[in-house]
Order: structure tokens, then C-alpha cells, then sequence
């Protein structure tokens, strides 16, 4: 197996941007697109669970669309062959001092292009130094 391929690295790399991009702005319907419509495809979240495409979308139609601006750091992509990927990163956000987010994605490329299959997302207090 081929780890990084540099096609595939670049390819979920944009897939990730993009998320990233419509998660700030609130972009339901790319939100929606690059989950995997599938009852398998889950989501860990800050205060809940979700199992299957239908409770995320469910999710993000529901939720606030303020306070969603965020600052990434220690972004870790990992292509494992040409079909799978993991997506890490950390996350401050202005209005939760002190604390660090983390996200972990599952990307799996199918016919229709990329999609999160997993994903976890936590809060912690900052690590001291």
C-alpha cells in the first residue's frame, strides 16, 4: 500500500479546504454533500452522537449558524492507498477560551468524489506548555 500518494494527498487535501470553508460559513448543502449519504456514516460531536446520514443532516440544519469561525493548527492528512484517508486537526475558536478542539475525519473516496465516512469532534482545556 502506498501511503501519501501525492494525487490522492492533494485530492482529499481540497476535499478538506472545502469542508473547512463550508463549516465556517455555515454552507449546509456542502456540509450535506461531503458526508456520505449512507446509515453507516457517523458523527461524535461536541454533545452528540449521530448514526447515519439522516441524524446529521438533521444536525446541521439545526444548528446555529453564529460563532463558527474557528483557527486550525497541527492539520495532519494521511492518504492510505488511493481510496482512503484521515484528516486530524486542532481548533481554537475566539469564544471558548482555553479551551483546544480536536477533529478526526475518515475520508473514503467513492464514484461521486470524496466523502467523511467518521468523524469525531471534542473539546479539552488547553495543554499547559
Amino acid at each position: 500500500m502506498e501511503i501519501d500518494h501525492p494525487e490522492t494527498l492533494a485530492e482529499v487535501t481540497a476535499a478538506f479546504r472545502r469542508y473547512e470553508a463550508a463549516l465556517v460559513s455555515n454552507d449546509v448543502a456542502v456540509l450535506d454533500e461531503l458526508f456520505r449519504d449512507d446509515p453507516r456514516t457517523l458523527r461524535y460531536g461536541m454533545a452528540e452522537n449521530l448514526y447515519g446520514y439522516s441524524e446529521i443532516m438533521a444536525f446541521r440544519s439545526g444548528r446555529s449558524p453564529l460563532n463558527l469561525a474557528r483557527e486550525l493548527a497541527r492539520t495532519v492528512i494521511t492518504a492510505y492507498g488511493r481510496d482512503t484517508a484521515v484528516a486530524s486537526t486542532l481548533f481554537t475558536r475566539a469564544n471558548a477560551p482555553g479551551k483546544v478542539g480536536r477533529q478526526m475525519q475518515t475520508w473514503v473516496k467513492f464514484p461521486e468524489g470524496w466523502r467523511v465516512v467518521a468523524a469525531h469532534v471534542s473539546m479539552i482545556d488547553t495543554p499547559k506548555a
